[in-house]
């Protein structure tokens, strides 16, 4: 599971639609997203109820706290929320240690309440623990004693008996319609593959239940049964989070893929870089390296599977090596170059690509000082590891090459034994 964080406009977009069709509920939720690209005039016209209506407007950047950062704004007119996204967006501001620029506002009615409740659902290994209270809001941390929380285990409905706890000191007139809003919502959680959702607070308008703030976390991995449901759905950046130009090249690559590219550099000095197959694999060699005590100089995380072709793991492959040799200092460095035992990829036929980009890169391998560790097991692996250890043969760079017998975490030692080595 990849969980993926989406932007407070997409969470509500989603809850409407599916609401209805899971829950029988009909939530009047109205919203409107605002950017740089963003007409306020040609919006307002597609959207009347923004000039009809008292306004709250806040950034949906994927932070918290907004309202205690004095980035709310409540119960304005339509210019006067103009006004307000005008004079933050694109300006910079520092939140949880990191700093960037607001690009993206939503826009909703201001819905005056006294109510204030507190909903989450969160997936877990065996079921998903869902957490209710009463005294929602910005005070919600200060009250987390009076939050109530069951555990749904995976092979269970959340039924009246279970949701009981949540709802047992609720008055008698709103608790069968709380019930049943939570009810839906977890239906919504679960057939669109939410991984986390949070509504603090939602209330209560005309009775019925009404978010007003939202958070939601989508296991990108089911994208593709999910591609229509989701819709439009975007996975926004971390706060302060910016794409390098090779990350984003992968980036780009990936979307164009029915296979998995992915590449995130950690430190662009680092000595030791990986290109492993399998997200399985990919977080065990990442994590023994830090358990190793050389989290410091792991130079990236990157993960490919999917049985993706030689073309598009040799452009990958180019992408990373470049960066993993970039500003040659006369210090050592690794490239694990690995995976678990395959079950339906080809190693032979993704090697080729491999092998194709270390054999353009020898020159920037060499002036790199880069020691190269190959362990991979599965389909034609023997034929795979029998061409890289002819590679190394034919460029001249150190290639150690180990199959199924040998550890995943074993390599890694010896790629940190060999950069910490003395000349």
């Amino acid at each position: 599971m990849a969980r993926k964080k989406i932007r407070e406009y997409d969470s509500k977009r989603l809850l409407k639609e599916h609401l209805k069709r899971l829950g029988a509920i009909q939530l009047e939720i109205k919203s409107a997203q605002v950017t740089e690209s963003t007409n306020l005039n040609e919006l307002a016209d597609n959207e009347p109820w923004l000039s009809a209506s008292r306004l709250v407007v806040k950034p949906d950047m994927l932070f918290g706290k907004r309202g205690k950062s004095g980035l709310v704004a409540l119960n304005l007119d339509l210019t006067q929320a103009a006004a307000f996204v005008k004079e933050r967006l694109g300006k910079e501001v520092e939140m949880g240690g990191a700093k960037a620029p607001i690009t993206t506002f939503i826009l909703e009615p201001f819905i005056p309440h006294d109510e204030e409740y507190y909903l989450s659902i969160i997936s877990e290994r065996l079921g998903c623990t869902i957490s209710f209270s009463a005294c929602g809001g910005i005070e919600i941390e200060e009250n987390w004693d009076k939050v109530k929380t069951i555990f749904v285990p995976t092979e269970k409905s959340l039924t009246s008996e279970l949701c009981a706890p949540l709802i047992a000191t609720l008055p008698l007139e709103i608790r069968g319609k709380i019930e049943n809003f939570i009810t839906g919502v977890y239906k919504v959680f679960l057939d669109l593959d939410f991984t986390f959702l949070e509504m603090n607070p939602f209330t209560l308008v005309d009775g019925n239940p009404y978010p007003l703030d939202m958070r939601g976390e989508l296991d990108d991995t089911a994208a593709f049964k999910n591609f229509k449901k989701w819709g439009n759905i975007e996975f926004p950046l971390p706060f302060g989070r910016v794409m390098s130009p090779a990350e984003d090249l992968v980036h780009n690559m990936d979307e164009k893929t029915s296979a998995s590219l992915k590449f995130t550099i950690l430190n662009p000095k680092g000595r030791i870089w990986t290109m492993v197959a399998g997200g399985g694999a990919s977080v065990i060699y990442a994590d023994t390296v830090g358990d190793l005590d050389y989290a410091s100089e792991l130079g990236n995380y990157a993960e490919y599977s999917g049985a993706p072709n030689e073309e598009e793991v040799l452009y990958y492959a180019r992408v990373l090596i470049d960066c993993a040799t970039a500003n040659p200092d006369g210090r050592k460095r690794a490239l694990l170059i690995g995976g678990g035992i395959a079950n339906f990829t080809d190693v032979a036929a993704t090697f080729n690509g491999i092998i194709r980009a270390l054999r353009e890169k020898e020159s920037k391998l060499k002036a790199a000082r880069v020691n190269i560790y190959v362990r991979r097991g599965g389909p034609n692996y023997q034929s795979g590891l029998a061409k890289m250890r002819a590679l190394s043969e034919e460029i001249g760079v150190p290639i150690e090459v180990f199959g199924p017998e040998a550890s995943m975490t074993g390599i890694c030692k010896q790629a940190i034994q060999y950069i910490t080595a003395a000349d």
